[in-house]
């Protein structure tokens, strides 16, 4: 964007063809990236969309450090907004059920496998998929144990079939 300040933000001239704010990860988020995707969706008012890839509020590191996640900008761009991004990727089943269209997959001969119950396991489990976690991402076995005690369906629905420590756990299987 032109200029070193927001007013300077706020008289750029705005592509005409836009009609949607994608929000996904960018380790270059930006005040003045903010400031655009607004421009835009007060510009183009319900008929612009805002879309956005995950709502993961932390990406887990080695040694138990952790990033913000796309749901933190997500969050950002809908703040602003004033409205809810419509999300794309897990817990969504929307990407499921189009590479199910495209691809002809059965549910019932399918598993998830990842490591946070509130994208990964709960998609596989509204997809009705066989779901495995894994213990190497943000997620420990007391949350499962928890979730699964609990009389809550939300909570219920956060629970895998199956969990190994580690992905490295399935190698033998998929030898066999």
């Amino acid at each position: 964007l032109p200029g070193p300040t927001p007013a300077d933000w706020a008289q750029a001239p705005l592509d005409p063809a836009v009609r949607a704010v994608l929000v996904g990860f960018d380790e270059h988020f930006s005040y003045a990236k903010l400031c655009q995707a607004l421009r835009y969706l007060l510009r183009g008012g319900p008929d612009c969309l805002l879309v956005g890839t995950n709502r993961d509020h932390r990406l887990p590191l080695e040694g138990g450090a952790a990033i913000p996640g796309t749901g933190c900008l997500v969050k950002a761009v809908e703040t602003a907004a004033q409205r809810e991004a419509f999300i794309v990727g897990k817990p969504n089943r929307y990407m499921f059920d189009c590479v199910v269209s495209e691809f002809g997959i059965d549910p019932a001969r399918t598993i998830m496998v990842g490591d946070r119950l509130d994208t990964d396991i709960l998609m596989g489990n509204t997809c009705g998929l066989t779901t495995l976690l894994t213990l190497t991402g943000v997620t420990t076995l007391d949350e499962v144990k928890g979730h699964q005690e609990s009389d809550c369906p939300a909570r219920q629905s956060l629970v895998p079939d199956f969990y190994v420590d580690s992905i490295a756990d399935l190698l033998p299987a998929l030898g066999d």
